[in-house]
């Protein structure tokens, strides 16, 4: 495994955020996706499969070399050095900061929820902008933190961005309308299993790191019994875990292309959200932090 990179990416990406002074990868791979779809699109399944499949491809090949070199260097250079160089580009498949900060910023700019989610927002008020808010935080947590992390402890590199690779195809062509209802449908399956996994741990880590300690067993019944009603996959459990944790409901209809989709609520307590909600999702950050360092610490000397 890959502990010490982990350990390393975490902690850079905490402290620094993104390195604005290159082109971040997620942007070049969406970059790839959009002349792939301009000169390649059709309204075909096979089609979308290799868009995916030729993005898998380049990424993987491009950062297992990338790895191969860095381990290389081992034999000529302190091993602490590769470390040190190969958490910092994991860093760039994490989004931890930039989550925290984008979702802090709705607080004071609640106009800003347009960036953060796919949904129409232009007739939501206060409570459901900041509902969108926490929603997000909780998906995200898992897409932007535990899942590149849980793909590059036990992969290195290659794991974690050719997961980034699968997470930025879901995002940009993986939606259920018309254009894309084919099109992006192997993108949308392909991110839906690899999220299985990490989608679940993150609805345990906010359910047992956000709340009552004695009351979590009790709580991930409720959680995974609500989470199975989403339709998506995965997205429902740490959904399910945040409003629980936070004691309100959340969810429900929402518009999306102009259309309103009827969609499950999760949680028991207020439907009306608050900016505090908002301050509390986000007061668990620093449990985060140090369950993240404590784990990755651990493995380091196992």
């Amino acid at each position: 495994m890959y502990a010490e990179t982990a350990l390393i990416a975490y902690l850079v990406d905490r402290t620094v955020g993104e390195f604005r002074f290159v082109r971040h990868p997620v942007v070049l791979m969406g970059d790839y996706i959009k002349w792939f779809e301009k000169h390649f699109y059709k309204e075909s399944v096979i089609r979308g499969a290799w868009l995916g499949i030729s993005l898998i491809s380049i990424v993987a090949a491009i950062s297992y070399l990338l790895q191969s070199l860095l381990l290389s260097l081992g034999s000529h250079y302190p091993t602490l050095i590769t470390s040190i160089l190969m958490g910092t580009i994991g860093s760039t498949s994490i989004a931890s900061k930039m989550l925290f900060d984008s979702v802090k910023g709705v607080i004071d700019d609640p106009q800003s929820i347009r960036y953060l989610v796919s949904r129409d927002t232009g007739s939501l008020n206060r409570s459901d902008i900041n509902k969108a808010a926490i929603e997000t935080y909780a998906e995200n947590l898992s897409d932007g933190v535990v899942a590149p992390l849980f793909y590059l402890l036990l992969f290195g590199l290659p794991g974690a961005f050719v997961y980034k690779a699968v997470n930025t195809l879901d995002s940009m062509v993986g939606y259920r309308n018309e254009r894309y209802e084919r099109f992006g449908k192997f993108a949308a399956r392909l991110d839906d299993a690899a999220n299985y996994i990490p989608a679940r741990i993150t609805a345990v880590m906010i359910t047992v790191l956000g709340g009552a300690l004695a009351e979590a067993p009790g709580l991930l019944f409720k959680v995974f019994r609500q989470g199975r009603d989403h339709d998506s996959p995965n997205a429902g459990y740490p959904i399910s875990a945040m409003a629980f944790s936070l004691g309100i409901r959340v969810g429900g209809a929402a518009s999306y292309f102009g259309k309103i989709r009827p969609k499950p609520c999760f949680g028991e307590g207020r439907e009306t959200i608050t900016t505090e909600d908002i301050r509390h999702a986000l007061s668990f950050q620093q449990r985060f932090d140090i369950f993240f360092i404590l784990l990755l610490g651990a493995l380091i000397w196992v």
